[in-house]
């Protein structure tokens, strides 16, 4: 884990969190998680697309973190509209669900899910950490694409 942590740091000398939900409680219990975790954190706090767009103007996030209790029709919304913002395109998302049991949406721009009662600093650092694994897996794999439809066109003409 010691070795996990220093790839991250080395990587992102900062974390910037988007915290999206709509319960003031459970947004306070998500910020003090991510003030406990080992990298210099900056956190914004959004309840609503609204007030997403207004802290995108000054602030860019490296995570956004999404709680499900905004609703399943809200957060279908919201991650749709976040991944297609060129602002926040490459940006990973994790959710922060409630329960296993209830219906969540399923979507590719979805990084993570986290179940709230397992919420540590620990599972979140990992969560983060699995996000950058992915995004970073994302852009490989698009960049691989390009160019092996680019060599598969060449051989075609």
């Amino acid at each position: 884990m010691v070795q996990e942590k220093q790839k991250i740091t080395s990587r992102q000398d900062s974390v910037s969190i988007l915290l999206v939900g709509n319960n003031p409680i459970e947004l306070s219990r998500m910020l003090e998680t991510v003030k406990k975790l080992p990298n210099r954190v900056t956190a914004e706090i959004a309840f609503d697309l609204t007030s997403i767009w207004q802290r995108l103007i000054k602030f860019k996030p490296n995570f956004i973190l999404i709680d499900d209790n905004i609703g399943l029709h809200e957060l279908s919304q919201t991650v749709n509209t976040l991944s297609s913002n060129p602002k926040t395109r490459n940006v990973p998302i994790t959710v922060l669900k409630n329960s296993n049991y209830s219906g969540s949406i399923v979507s590719s721009d979805i990084a993570d899910y986290i179940l709230k009662q397992h919420l540590t600093p620990e599972s979140l650092y990992i969560a983060l950490r699995n996000s950058l694994r992915f995004q970073q897996a994302r852009k490989y794999l698009a960049k691989a694409y390009a160019k092996r439809k680019r060599e598969l066109l060449k051989l075609i003409r």
